[in-house]
């Protein structure tokens, strides 16, 4: 079965096999038990929130969107999908949750823009908080089974006291965005103890992949692609000696897929745990775009970490999770993207 509908191309037969090659059965299994669920997606239109969609859909389940497409695209949306167009902070919310009646949360909207969260903490406490908590107490009101939130490995454990950080590691973060996701994991435990909310977190890495907007909240791999492939400058921040844990946003959804009956009451890095710098990135991806530009560097941007990579070892046993798609491969499909959308 390959991907429908608009925004898909060439990899989606591969996207599948990333999917569903390590967890076949566990998909089939959930199909012949008529297992299927009905989940809502918030943030389901952005860039892996769609991605996690996709595999939903795949697996069979019914899946609604929600999102205010302040960035994410109607395009990204899965055809078998239905979106609401509602911010998360705003009481018309809840009649989608009385309309449509889910059964798992899936939170993967939030402002996520590290240096944007400097200029404005209280922007991102009131939608990544108080947002999140709208959605948590509508999970409440509605008997939703198990609530999945998206937190940030990248973020919350600020500049690391030891590498791989696992998710022990203090929580120490750096910026406003980290702050915002490392406060509200503390909801959940209250709600888990007085109302039964089944939840799991999961602590994303640097997550990169087809659909990351390189002009919006994106990361360095979205920018410098785009940028090379447009013949424009792209800027290394500061030395580019920084590293950072970049994984597949195919091997991102997954996780959520495996996290759909897994992992209750527990947290999960989901990365790669090896650390790529900045330099090094710039310089794989010159040589998949043919870009023949110089490597520019510019000053290096505050509330950054410079150095993180994750410990993915209890997603390994727990949610027998392993990311499977290597670095340069996972640039290669992205740059096919970016060169299939220009």
């Amino acid at each position: 079965m390959s991907l429908a509908g608009p925004g898909f191309g060439l990899w989606d037969e591969f996207h599948r096999l990333v999917l569903f090659g390590l967890t076949g059965n566990y998909v089939q299994n959930r199909t012949i038990k008529g297992a299927e669920m009905k989940i809502l997606v918030t943030g389901g239109a952005g860039f892996i929130g769609s991605h996690v969609v996709d595999a939903y859909v795949q697996a069979g389940h019914d899946v609604v969107v929600v999102d205010d497409l302040s960035t994410g695209k109607k395009e990204n949306v899965h055809p078998r999908a239905r979106l609401y167009q509602v911010d998360i902070r705003r009481p018309e919310l809840d009649k989608v949750f009385a309309v449509e009646k889910p059964d798992i949360v899936n939170h993967h909207a939030a402002k996520a823009n590290v240096r944007e969260s400097l200029a404005q903490p209280v922007f991102y406490a009131d939608v990544n908080i108080l947002g999140s908590l709208n959605l948590l107490e509508l999970c409440r009101k509605h008997a939703v089974k198990k609530f999945i939130f998206i937190s940030t490995g990248g973020a919350v454990y600020g500049e690391p006291v030891y590498l791989p950080a696992d998710e022990t590691h203090p929580i120490q973060p750096l910026d406003a965005y980290g702050a915002s996701k490392a406060a509200f994991e503390h909801y959940f435990p209250p709600y888990r103890s007085n109302y039964g909310l089944s939840f799991t977190i999961l602590r994303y890495a640097n997550v990169y992949g087809p659909r990351q907007d390189p002009y919006g909240e994106a990361g360095v791999v979205a920018i410098f692609a785009g940028r090379m492939l447009h013949g424009e400058q792209a800027v290394i921040n500061g030395s580019g000696e920084q590293e950072r844990d970049f994984v597949y946003v195919g091997d991102a959804a997954r996780a959520n897929i495996l996290a759909l009956d897994r992992g209750d009451g527990k947290v999960y890095n989901i990365g790669t745990g090896v650390g790529t710098s900045i330099n090094d990135v710039f310089a794989r991806l010159k040589a998949a775009t043919g870009y023949v530009g110089t490597d520019v560097h510019g000053p290096p941007k505050a509330g950054e970490v410079f150095k993180i990579y994750l410990d993915v070892d209890k997603a390994a046993c727990e949610l027998d999770w392993r990311p499977v798609v290597g670095l340069e491969e996972g640039l290669r499909l992205t740059v096919e993207y970016f060169r299939s959308q220009s």
